[in-house]
């Protein structure tokens, strides 16, 4: 009993020192195969895990990444789960993360606007059971995510946009009177919780999978949000979202797209990256087919590739599949997956680390 009783302790201190030590907010970009998981850790210690990654037979290998990022973070909680929205590479190992470490607020937008019979079952049998033993609350915008140190706020929830502007921001967009419409989106991706967050002097964002109408129902006639310094690319990088509305006029100095190998990073949108004003750098947590040599970012920059690396990856980019279950498999990779992770300070300041290969880089603080 005593020595269960010195383990439990030395656990203890452990992240109590971990949190005592930090002081940068930590941003976690965790690779779970074109799904999404980002975990916010402030100096405080206070986490927000945005997204659970894939369901299924992944889940169990999406929960073991998103964990291995939990554990470096030092966590022994998790005190915010925003599900962005109800599509199953957004909530799928929500139910194997929640068995593994206590989750204090569970964050989404409300009803689900998209049944299906996966959907409805996880909503109906297994999301109440694990709200019901902590906390369950329905964001709109403006609402704001208790974070210490960090100003969080709900931006776009359940297709609803920001009225007013964030402070600093709310002039008027130019980039809006060239916008075209695409045709409405019915899909849970236009529901997605959008998340603004300032440290200091850094700013950065996350939208989900917030499509292509409701970033300008969000950005125009005026800029409500403002310019940011990393910009957590929306949807997996897929041009059905990113707008100029919205990529250019928040004007990133760094964009990090958390991809698939074959879903995310099209011709279109990564364009739109490419050419926003600001951009120093876009880091890819995949090698993606779908940009070939023309449109992705350099190796360098990129956490993980496919278990069968070719020699060269060709320079046009390849067609996306077909949506649906009918199409071939994408390139397997079961081997070890690598995060990115993004450390900033109050001085608006922060390091970027390609946790494959090493490489950091540093964006000094704006002026």
């Amino acid at each position: 009993m005593r020595r269960l009783l010195s383990c439990l302790i030395a656990a203890s201190c452990a992240v109590v020192l971990a949190a005592q030590a930090r002081t940068t907010l930590d941003i976690y970009l965790v690779d779970v195969e074109g799904g999404n998981a980002t975990l916010f850790v402030a100096p405080s210690g206070e986490s927000i895990l945005i997204d659970t990654g894939n369901g299924g037979a992944a889940a169990v290998r999406d929960g073991d990444r998103i964990m291995a990022a939990v554990k470096d973070a030092g966590l022994s909680q998790i005190d915010h789960l925003i599900t962005t929205h109800y599509h199953g590479d957004h909530y799928g190992a929500m139910e194997n993360i929640a068995g593994r470490i206590p989750i204090r607020d569970f964050i989404d937008h409300g009803t689900n606007v998209q049944p299906n019979p996966a959907t409805d079952e996880f909503l109906q049998k297994v999301y109440p059971g694990l709200y019901g033993k902590s906390r369950h609350t329905v964001v709109k915008p403006g609402d704001r995510v208790a974070m210490k140190g960090v100003d969080v706020r709900v931006v776009a929830s359940a297709g609803q946009s920001l009225t007013s502007a964030l402070p600093g921001a709310g002039g008027a967009n130019p980039y809006c009177s060239a916008y075209k419409a695409k045709d409405p989106d019915p899909s849970e991706n236009a529901q997605s919780v959008g998340t603004h967050y300032t440290f200091g002097r850094f700013k950065t964002v996350h939208m989900g999978d917030l499509t292509w109408n409701k970033e300008h129902d969000l950005m125009c006639p005026s800029n409500r949000l403002g310019t940011v310094d990393l910009f957590v690319v929306s949807h997996h990088g897929q041009p059905v979202s990113n707008s100029e509305v919205l990529v250019h006029a928040l004007q990133p100095r760094v964009a990090i797209l958390n991809n698939g190998t074959r879903k995310g990073g099209q011709p279109d949108a990564m364009k739109v990256l490419f050419s926003s004003p600001r951009l120093e750098d876009l880091w890819q947590i995949h090698f993606s087919l779908l940009s070939g040599q023309e449109y992705t970012a350099p190796g360098l920059f990129i956490a993980n590739g496919i278990d069968e690396q070719p020699a060269a990856m060709p320079i046009a980019a390849a067609a996306a599949p077909a949506p649906g279950p009918g199409g071939a498999p994408p390139p397997a990779h079961n081997g070890p997956a690598y995060w990115i992770k993004v450390s900033a300070k109050e001085d608006g300041s922060f390091t970027v680390t390609n946790a494959r290969n090493g490489f950091s880089k540093t964006y000094a603080a704006n002026r």
